[in-house]
């Protein structure tokens, strides 16, 4: 049963394999990403579905978690670790296999985080992640029309 109506940070994310983690971080990022540009760009859902792929590409998601991994603390480093680690015996083709297990620790992360209900934590990183994707494409999300 789906408990929807669950208090988050009772799931003992710890407990759950790195692909599990990885597949609700996926879904968190999803929806943080998607609310992001619907708030701030105009246009037409082409265009925000456009935009949103530059955040959720394997190799995005790679350069993410390469470039905020030494500044996590020990535990977060190794969610990221089993997840980066975890065999999920399939690789998009588009993505080259380092770039996708890296992105699979990164979404690990996401989900070990929402599970565990560190919401400020989760955002923080939520951050971070958007920073960085803006400021490696050069993407400006200030409000602008199609």
């Amino acid at each position: 049963m789906i408990g929807f109506g669950a208090e988050y940070g009772t799931a003992c994310p710890d407990r759950l394999p790195p692909l599990i983690l990885a597949y609700v971080g996926d879904a968190v990022y999803e929806v943080y990403v998607r609310t992001s540009l619907a708030l701030n760009i105009s246009g037409s859902v082409h265009k925000l579905h456009t935009e949103a792929t530059k955040y959720s590409k394997c190799a995005s998601q790679a350069d993410v978690i390469r470039h905020i991994f030494d500044g996590l603390p020990e535990k977060e480093q190794n969610v990221v670790r089993r997840g980066r680690n975890a065999n999920s015996g399939f690789v998009p083709k588009n993505a080259n296999v380092a770039d996708y297990r890296h992105a699979t620790g990164f979404e690990a992360l996401l989900g070990y985080l929402y599970l565990s209900g560190d919401k400020e934590r989760l955002n923080n990183i939520l951050d971070m992640a958007a920073r960085r994707v803006n400021s490696r494409d050069g993407i400006n999300n200030e409000q602008t029309t199609e």
